[in-house]
Formats: C-alpha cells, structure tokens, sequence
C-alpha cells in the first residue's frame, strides 16, 4: 500500500483489481464516484466471462445501470490508464474525471480523453505497478491477450 491513505474512490478500485486476481483474471479494477460517493465498482472479468469487452470499466459503468442526471460530473476510477475501449466509454458517458493508479505497464489512452475535456490524474501509485507487474510476469499469455498483442 502507499503511504498516504488512499480516497475511497482509489481503494474501492484496488479492492475491485484484487477481487479480479483472486477470481483467475486480470487484477484491474474501476469505481465511479459522484457527490464524493461510490456509486458502482467493477473489475476486469474478461478471463472469468470469456467476454472480451468486459474490462474493468466497461463492468462498472454496467454495475452502476441507468443513472439519474446521467454521468457527467462523475469521477471514473481505474488501477490502470484505460485502453481506446474504456477512454471511448468514459468520453460517451460525459465523465468528468478519469483517475488512474499507473501506467507504467500500459500506457493507454491519455491524450485521446484529454482531446474530449475528460480531466486525466495519474497517480502512479506503487501498489497499482506492482499488482500489473506480478500479473504480467507470472500470466504473460494472458496479458498479452487482454492487451490485443
């Protein structure tokens, strides 16, 4: 863990990643936070689905259903920079904010969310770079799979 205490937003997320790795998927999870709340959490259930479109986001904005006054001024949390997939997501739902643990292991969309007005913080936590690390090093076919390689 990091020596600050992280915001719920960032600890429901690294909750979600660890409940994915403990499951046989990929360890990256999300959370959506609106008024200072959380208000949906998902993880990547790619491998356990056998659902190639079930990132980490896609599976929280799904868990979070039809919000009242919609998404925007919602923060999307996510232990990992999201893929084309999930910026693409977060840019149709109007989210505001998009905070990420790292992206050190996978660089992501960044630039793609910031050319649509979604606010971007990288955070580059230890705990996140770790978790992706482990992962790639003991599952690298399944990494490379979930990554398109």
């Amino acid at each position: 863990m990091s020596d600050s205490p992280l915001d719920p937003g960032m600890t429901a997320a690294l909750e979600e990643a660890r409940q994915g790795r403990d499951e046989g998927g990929v360890p990256i999870g999300s959370s959506l936070v609106r008024d200072g709340k959380v208000i949906a959490r998902g993880h990547n259930r790619r491998v356990q689905n056998g659902d190639p479109i079930t990132h980490a986001e896609i599976d929280c904005l799904r868990n979070a259903g039809r919000l009242l006054g919609g998404f925007r001024g919602a923060t999307l949390y996510s232990t990992l920079m999201p893929c084309y997939l999930c910026s693409g997501a977060a840019v149709q739902f109007g989210i505001a904010r998009v905070v990420v643990g790292e992206s050190r292991t996978f660089s992501g969309a960044p630039e793609f969310m910031r050319s649509h007005g979604i606010e971007v913080v990288n955070l580059d936590l230890p705990e996140c770079v770790e978790l992706m690390e482990t992962f790639i090093r003991e599952h690298p076919e399944l990494w490379n799979e979930d990554i398109g390689v």
